[in-house]
C-alpha cells in the first residue's frame, strides 16, 4: 500500500521518538482526520497499539512493516527491559498523566467525602454539563469506575468514586 503524504509525515515524526511512538502529528491533522490516518496505518500494519496503552489513552508505535515502507531496515528500539516500550508521559498508577484535569477530578472524587459539581468546576474550569459527561463517558464507560452520588437534605449533591 502506498503511503499518503500525511501518513508518511506521521511515520517519519515517530522515528524521531526514541521508542518510535506515534506522538507528534502535522499541525493540519486534527480531530476525525487524525483518527482516519491512524486507522489506515493500523489496518495496513504500519503501526501497532503499544502493549501498555489503555482504552482512554491509546499509544501506537511504528511496526517493522512501517519501518520497511519507509525503507528503513533498522532493528526495533529496545529499552533496558528488552523489547518493552514505556511511554514516558504516563504515571505507573492507572496510566493517567499527572497534572491533567482528568487526574485532578479523579483525585477529588477519590476523597472520602467526594466532591460537588461546583468544587469540580472550580478545580477544572469546566462547566457542569462537561463534568457530568466526563463522569458518564470517561470514568464510567472508558475507565470502568463506579461513581456514586449522594444528596443530603439542604446540601449540594456529592459524587464519589467507590
Amino acid at each position: 500500500m502506498p503511503l499518503s503524504q500525511t501518513q508518511r509525515q506521521v511515520l517519519e515524526a515517530a522515528l524521531g521518538h526514541p521508542e518510535r511512538l506515534v506522538v507528534h502529528f502535522p499541525a493540519h491533522l486534527k480531530g476525525g482526520a487524525r483518527g482516519k490516518v491512524l486507522a489506515a496505518l493500523i489496518s495496513a500494519g504500519f503501526i501497532t497499539q503499544h502493549p501498555e496503552s489503555s482504552a482512554d489513552m491509546p499509544v501506537y508505535a511504528v511496526s517493522r512493516s512501517g519501518l520497511a515502507v519507509l525503507g528503513i531496515e533498522a532493528p526495533m528500539p529496545q529499552t533496558a527491559a528488552g523489547n518493552a516500550y514505556r511511554p514516558s508521559d504516563r504515571s505507573a498508577a492507572g496510566g493517567l498523566r499527572e497534572g491533567t484535569k482528568q487526574a485532578t477530578l479523579i483525585a477529588l472524587l477519590k476523597q472520602a467525602h467526594g466532591a460537588s459539581l461546583s468544587e469540580m468546576a472550580q478545580a477544572s474550569g469546566w462547566q457542569a454539563h462537561t463534568i457530568r459527561g466526563f463522569m458518564a463517558g470517561s470514568l464510567k464507560k472508558k475507565l470502568g469506575l463506579t461513581v456514586t452520588s449522594e444528596k443530603a437534605q439542604g446540601q449540594e449533591r456529592r459524587y464519589r468514586i467507590a
